[in-house]
């Protein structure tokens, strides 16, 4: 016989999915409450298989942030869409992000078609927060033309506004049963990979379209010390070429000091103690075609 508390709870996989650069892991910071993925308003910023965990009363909603689908031209940005296409696979219901103010592309209708056929489908219309109310309506129009089946939600992942009205949308399509992770947890990702994706994210403010996104970050040490409420991080940020490091450090090392402090008091909100933060710039040529290089930052 079924525990009849099982069967009024609800819990499963969400996958995130879209084009690059439409709102997916702001949407996910938003949802959970906390940084989990680098934010930037550029493509290809996030680069694994993230997983956000929100627990409700009745239900557990596990979020799985993914790479933008698009056509691949060098080997990183190839295991980029295998990894989004995998999580697409697992998923128990699929959410196709959509940019409502970029409105719809050709890249949409590619992800689209990936999703099309699904059972459980919805679609979030991002950064609704920045388009008229009159233009909100034919957005919509177009984005439910993609998908005619399935549920469409005008969110913004920036404001949150509306995000209550895709949680009750996705939550009422999860398949009944147990949570899947304990109450406490609210990611799979350690805590390195939760420093290392907040040095990065500052790494891209700060450099803005000076240094290409073939930047990663590397935590090397990350040690704790209880009795002084204080981490200890030593990271180091991957350029590709001599010129690169010279942009990340700046005139006279100003730009790495901007990161770092940037970085630190985030990573401080983050993990809640005091951090140091110890930030090296190294130069790895062509790390981003090097597959061992790819594998050892879990790309």
């Amino acid at each position: 016989m079924s525990d009849p508390a099982t069967q009024n709870r609800r819990a499963g996989f969400i996958a995130l999915v879209g084009r690059p650069n439409v709102g997916k892991s702001t949407l996910l910071n938003q949802v959970v409450g906390t940084t989990l993925a680098a934010v930037a308003n550029k493509p290809q910023t996030t680069r694994n298989r993230i997983v956000g965990i929100l627990h409700r009363e009745r239900a557990q909603l596990v979020f799985v942030d993914t790479p933008g689908i698009h056509h691949p031209k060098t080997p990183m940005n190839a295991r980029l869409v295998s990894t989004a296409r995998q999580a697409l696979g697992d998923a128990d219901v699929v959410v196709l992000v959509l940019d409502a103010a970029a409105g719809v592309t050709a890249a949409d209708r590619h992800v689209a078609a990936d999703v099309r056929g699904r059972p459980r489908t919805v679609i979030a219309l991002t950064k609704a927060d920045l388009v008229s109310r009159n233009a909100l309506i034919p957005a919509c129009a177009a984005a439910q033309a993609l998908l005619p089946d399935a549920e469409l939600v005008p969110v913004s992942g920036k404001t949150g506004d509306n995000v209550e009205r895709l949680l009750e949308v996705l939550t009422a399509k999860l398949p009944t049963g147990p949570p899947l992770y304990p109450p406490d947890q609210v990611t799979e990702q350690s805590e390195r990979f939760l420093a290392a994706e907040i040095v990065r994210e500052k790494v891209i403010a700060q450099t803005r379209d000076e240094v290409p996104y073939t930047t990663a970050v590397v935590v090397e040490a990350f040690r704790e010390e209880p009795a002084r409420h204080l981490v200890v991080i030593t990271a180091s940020v991957i350029v590709e070429r001599d010129s690169q490091k010279g942009i990340v450090i700046g005139e006279r090392g100003q730009r790495i000091r901007d990161i770092g402090k940037a970085a630190r008091l985030s990573l401080e909100r983050r993990f809640g103690c005091r951090i140091y933060l110890e930030l090296h710039v190294k130069v790895v040529p062509e790390w981003s075609r090097n597959p061992r290089m790819l594998g050892e930052l879990g790309i």
